[in-house]
């Protein structure tokens, strides 16, 4: 992953953490959690593909694993949203740009509904019941209601802040190859529609006329003195 990618990756999941533990986790609505990590995996996977929002995905889950008030074994979160985060690229829309809000939208249900079974699949494994004790059958509906009401205020915006740093001018700016690159197409664009080259030649050619009458003028002069 470049540097601009890590940065805005790392700050985005940071402060996505931070309010998920801080706010989210205090209101204390029935069923699961708004899980703003996972809404800010899925708009990233959305932008840099499968392998971006596998390393996202891990990344964010480790660091609520370590993060207090963490109740379960490290590793358990970061393999769900990896493996999340790697579905959800592989639906990343052609060219960065979404035609319809219906696709994201059905990423975000498939997504809150999937990290749930898998989490909870994953600590049957290791031994943890809890997910017996509170529900599994509220927990996917609230999981998949919390975060497809909070989706529209956090994906489209991660999602506009990760085109931006892809598209950095000072990495373009940067790249001389690719300035020089782009210089050709629109100097052949000109060419083939042909209004260039016409506006040119007439230039040249009232030009060249103009001198032309010049020198007439001055050898008709020159010749009337001499007379």
């Amino acid at each position: 992953m470049r540097f601009n990618r890590m940065l805005l990756s790392t700050t985005l999941v940071v402060v996505a953490l931070v309010i998920q533990v801080s706010v989210l986790a205090r209101l204390h609505l029935p069923g699961a959690v708004p899980d703003l990590l996972l809404l800010t995996v899925l708009g990233l996977a959305l932008v840099y593909g499968h392998v971006g929002g596998a390393l996202v995905g891990f990344g964010a889950g480790l660091l609520a694993d370590l993060a207090p008030p963490a109740d379960h074994a490290a590793g358990r979160y970061a393999l769900v949203l990896c493996v999340i985060g790697y579905l959800a690229g592989l639906a990343k829309p052609d060219h960065g740009q979404l035609k319809s809000a219906t696709g994201p939208m059905a990423v975000v249900v498939a997504a809150a509904v999937g990290s749930t079974l898998l989490y909870a699949g994953v600590g049957a494994l290791v031994g943890d019941t809890a997910a017996r004790h509170v529900g599994l059958s509220s927990l996917l509906f609230t999981a998949a209601l919390y975060d497809l009401l909070l989706a529209p205020f956090v994906v489209p915006g991660i999602m506009a802040l990760a085109r931006r740093a892809e598209n950095d001018p000072l990495a373009e700016a940067g790249g001389g190859g690719g300035g020089s690159a782009k210089k050709p197409d629109v100097t052949a664009g000109w060419l083939s529609s042909g209004t260039g080259l016409s506006i040119g030649s007439q230039r040249g050619g009232l030009r060249v006329k103009a001198a032309r009458a010049r020198v007439a003028r001055a050898g008709r002069i020159k010749g009337v003195k001499r007379l």
